[in-house]
């Protein structure tokens, strides 16, 4: 028998077809529409009817500071749900679409893994049903008019210094990050500094992941700012006469798309973005419409507590329009004596700052500890002990290699807390500054002194206040190994600021980028990226992890 990868578990799986999939889960034959027999997108009239119908339980699915090889976060929230219908509930997981960077790169896919897995995985892995295309396009249109527009006059006195707006791909590719366009002459455009980010971290795919519909899509995107003018002041993207044809190219990706899992269940995959670099959650629409669907949502935050539940709880909550009934935090020896070196006692108090920050939002929080084989019983009884001592529920599973099975008695202890009453609160009030809303993330969730503006970052949060933006709440984008903005810092550092080097106002979105330390929004690949190990041999591909 070949070695079981998650791409040969994959591939060995018997799919369902998607349309007696989601006909078992009650959905009419106008309300979603199949794209091949293994996925689907639902349609306008299944979106109206989820969205507005009886809301089942959401549980977010979180993780302590990770090691460069991941702790199994999706892994874990895709065998949550298959454990939760084991124990004879319905649930549904509902998480990001992949990028190619990753995929690429070194971090590889977002189908989770072993017998936790959403499918078909290579189609979900490589583009998918065009979303991602869809992002960069409607991006990239609006990129387009921006130099169009300088072309051919200017009529909204745009400052070609202070264009704010890049251009985007789904690939991981460091020499984009700063380049000159326009060069070649006049018929060119003007020469300028442009540059690109990846696509997840692109305010369309923002935007497209906090939407509620296609009229709140065009408001949206009609609020993007795009630079400033030679009175300094903000240029939108409505000035600009592309928000309806931004909007068609998106037309179809805003319908979430419905997969399977290696179980058989149902499944949510929409939206993409990076939770160290933007917010990282799947989308409104998709974990909406899967409330309505089924008894649990299950849906995951990107890396750790420090990035994509505090953006889950912060930024998506108020859009989302409830809270979760319960948190997961996915942990692993592995990773716990990694950040103790070597020893899992001191690798604990990593443990017990993400629980602490996640305990402050009012939901029960159960730890799960991802088995691996090579665990030893005596620390999994270390853990559950310390959980104990931190008044936090506490469950072994084993997602990549049990499944639904693997996971049953962590769905026992979420099924048990998720019914106990609990009261949603906030890290902060929406009235509340900016910089009082960095310096309550800074210190409530990374256990920081304070913040720290640099000049750019500074003039541009007075900028912001001045011309009506002082509302919108940060998106930190910093390191996930560390709480700190230097991964060198450590994973449970103490005494440091949180340098803030730039603010990027994303208007639409609804929130405002603050960069920290070193971040960037375009990595790079990896000296031996995942790339080498990908190839197409009889038809079949391989090398997908």
């Amino acid at each position: 028998m070949p070695t079981e990868t998650n791409l040969y578990i994959a591939q060995a799986a018997k799919l369902q077809d998607i349309q007696a999939l989601a006909t078992g889960y009650h959905l009419a034959d106008d309300e979603f529409e199949p794209l091949g027999r293994a996925k689907a997108k639902l349609s306008r009239d299944g979106i109206r009817r989820l969205v507005t119908g009886k809301k089942g339980k959401l549980v977010l699915v979180s993780a302590i500071t990770p090691t460069p090889a991941g702790e199994g976060k999706t892994t874990t929230t895709i065998g949550l749900a298959q454990g939760l219908c084991k124990i004879g509930h319905t649930a549904i997981p509902c998480v990001r679409e992949p990028s190619l960077g990753p995929i690429f790169g070194n971090k590889g896919g977002a189908c989770g893994g072993g017998y936790s897995q959403v499918l078909p995985m290579e189609d979900i892995n490589l583009f998918f049903t065009g979303d991602f295309p869809a992002v960069s396009s409607a991006h990239n249109l609006l990129a387009a008019a921006i130099d169009a527009h300088l072309h051919h006059g200017n009529r909204c006195r745009l400052d070609a210094r202070r264009i704010t707006w890049p251009r985007t791909i789904d690939m991981n590719d460091r020499a984009l990050r700063e380049i000159v366009i326009g060069l070649g002459g006049s018929t060119n455009g003007y020469s300028r500094e442009d540059g690109f980010v990846v696509c997840a971290a692109s305010e369309i795919m923002a935007i497209l992941c906090m939407t509620t519909g296609m009229e709140d899509l065009k408001a949206r995107l009609a609020q993007i700012v795009v630079g400033q003018d030679d009175q300094a002041a903000p240029v939108r993207a409505g000035a600009l006469g592309v928000v309806g044809a931004m909007a068609a190219l998106l037309r179809e990706a805003i319908r979430p798309n419905l997969v399977q899992t290696l179980e058989g269940g149902l499944a949510f995959v929409h939206g993409g973005p990076f939770a160290n670099i933007a917010h990282g959650c799947s989308s409104v629409l998709a974990t909406q419409c899967s409330l309505g669907l089924a008894e649990f949502t299950v849906t995951e935050a990107g890396f750790a507590s420090d990035l994509g539940a505090e953006k889950f709880m912060n930024l998506v909550v108020p859009q989302i329009g409830k809270a979760p009934e319960a948190v997961v935090l996915v942990a692993t020896v592995r990773a716990l004596r990694h950040h103790g070196g070597g020893e899992l006692g001191p690798g604990l108090r990593n443990l017990e700052q993400h629980a602490s920050h996640l305990k402050k939002y009012g939901a029960p929080v159960v730890v799960a500890i991802n088995r691996f084989e090579d665990d030893e019983e005596h620390d999994h009884r270390v853990i559950h002990e310390a959980c104990r001592a931190m008044d936090v529920g506490c469950a072994s599973a084993n997602p990549w290699g049990g499944g639904g099975e693997g996971c049953r008695q962590l769905a026992k202890v979420v099924n048990r807390v998720a019914n106990q009453p609990s009261t949603f609160e906030p890290l902060y009030r929406p009235t509340d500054s900016i910089a009082r809303k960095l310096h309550l993330i800074a210190s409530e969730v990374y256990g920081a002194i304070g913040i720290r503006l640099l000049d750019g970052a500074r003039r541009r949060l007075v900028w912001a206040e001045k011309h009506g933006m002082g509302h919108l709440s940060p998106c930190v984008a910093k390191t996930q190994y560390s709480f700190a903005d230097d991964a060198a810092k450590g994973h449970t550092p103490t005494d440091f600021e949180v340098t803030i080097r730039e603010l990027r106002p994303l208007a639409g979105a609804g929130y405002i980028t603050a960069l920290a330390g070193e971040i960037m929004l375009m990595p790079g690949l990896g000296k031996e990226p995942a790339a080498f190990g990908i190839d197409v041999i009889d038809d079949q591909i391989i090398g997908l992890v």
